[in-house]
């Protein structure tokens, strides 16, 4: 069934669709999940979306509540007794339909409140679950679901007006720096965001820089180029898949050891957690934010900085690279080797509030006026540092804060900490 369109399908085979994703999902982890929950609530408070509104809809735990209602029913020990009794009711596809909005707008699959539950229960991945079901019964939302399905067929979420390769050797141009593409027998392939190339050309220059400076044997591929997983963010398991495949296929390709996924924390977590497991087997190559590249290169003596004139600056921990693959001391360690002053927002570091866009957020329109409405929680925390600077090392934390600075009027915009390592370089000890 996630293999087309289901709009057309009645009411009950969207929920038979939903239950059977749900159903194929649930082993003996999600189970013991769904049955520690003691309804304690805590998760509300490490949810933003409830923060910002106090509305109990938005208590994390709440979100999966027809997967849940649905496994006690069907599943459990005593499911039985729940449907002999009425206790749990079948779940019915207008409680579906209210659910799109629960786990698709205001949701990020941010991971705060897996880190506060006192049971240990990954909420998230709870919720990651149902969306995959959800994408099942054809109810993932239509941006997201478009971009998926053009991306599996593409290697890109959308028509481009022209070609990357075309665009990558513009970026060159412009910036004066040398674009490595389509090259074979290398030791690392590149793979950059869309919204890069579409609005942070910079960040794509920058990356090249680095890598020239440090000497690696690196390439970009046009055929394995974007970074972002539409699948991932829609629900569709078999969609992430194919779509991690094209990049996987490439570095294999292209002999590369190693695969750096850019300042873009979706990605990082759909190839470096996440891929191995649709692959079926150990990827043949090591998978590294360009972070923490560029942290093992500072730390080995190969990347020399200089330092930066940036003032009082504040930093975003992206939360899949932060919370959910501890890529949180590295970009400190480069600010540090820059002088950065850094002013940390009262969440930082793996507690951090998400920027508001993540998990494709960004991308439902109509999810908009609940987004904007959360989100001054984190501008709050930003300006009350007093910092001058901000910066991050995700693309659509940088997508979503400049949105909100045209949305609110605000007076700051995020910076690339890539592109401020690629204007600090110090050439001399820096090569291999």
């Amino acid at each position: 069934m996630s293999d087309v369109a289901v709009e057309g399908l009645p009411a009950q085979a969207r929920v038979a669709g939903a239950m059977q994703g749900f159903s194929r999902e649930i082993g003996a982890l999600s189970a013991f999940r769904l049955e520690s929950c003691i309804h304690c609530g805590i998760c509300a408070d490490a949810c933003h979306y409830y923060v910002a509104t106090e509305d109990p809809q938005y208590t994390p735990i709440w979100k999966v509540e027809p997967f849940k209602q649905a496994y006690k029913r069907e599943a459990s020990a005593f499911a039985p007794l729940f449907r002999l009794f009425g206790f749990k009711r079948a779940v019915s596809a207008e409680q579906l339909e209210h659910w799109q909005h629960l786990l698709f707008d205001s949701c990020n699959l941010c991971g705060r409140c897996s880190l506060i539950c006192p049971m240990g229960i990954d909420v998230a991945a709870l919720i990651e679950q149902a969306r995959h079901a959800m994408f099942d019964a054809g109810l993932a939302p239509k941006e997201l679901y478009d971009k998926a399905a053009h991306q599996r067929a593409t290697g890109q979420p959308e028509a481009s007006a022209e070609p990357y390769r075309d665009q990558l050797i513009a970026i060159g141009v412009r910036f004066d720096v040398r674009i490595p593409l389509d090259e074979s027998d290398v030791d690392v392939m590149l793979c950059i965001p869309r919204t890069d190339i579409d609005h942070y050309p910079g960040a794509v220059a920058a990356l090249a820089r680095v890598m020239s400076h440090l000497g690696v044997s690196c390439t970009f591929r046009s055929d394995g180029l974007i970074a972002e997983n539409y699948g991932y963010y829609a629900g569709g398991r078999e969609w992430q898949r194919d779509i991690s495949l094209r990049l996987i296929d490439t570095a294999i390709a292209c002999k590369a050891k190693t695969l750096i996924v850019p300042e873009c924390g979706h990605a990082y977590a759909a190839l470096r957690w996440e891929a191995a497991d649709l692959y079926g087997k150990p990827l043949p190559f090591k998978v590294l934010a360009v972070t923490e590249f560029l942290a093992q290169e500072l730390g080995a003596g190969r990347l020399r900085l200089g330092n930066a004139t940036t003032g009082p600056t504040t930093f975003q921990d992206p939360c899949q690279l932060s919370r959910t693959g501890g890529v949180t001391e590295a970009p400190r360690a480069l600010m540090k080797a820059m002088g950065v002053d850094l002013q940390e927002m009262r969440n930082n570091g793996s507690f951090s509030y998400c920027c508001g866009g993540g998990g494709g957020v960004v991308d439902i329109e109509r999810a908009a006026p609940l987004r904007y409405r959360t989100m001054e929680i984190k501008l709050r925390e930003i300006d009350d540092t007093g910092a001058n600077t901000f910066l991050t090392t995700c693309s659509d934390c940088r997508r979503t804060f400049d949105d909100a600075q045209r949305h609110f009027s605000w007076d700051k915009s995020p910076e690339s900490l890539l592109e401020l390592v690629a204007k600090n370089l110090i050439d001399a000890g820096a090569g291999r």
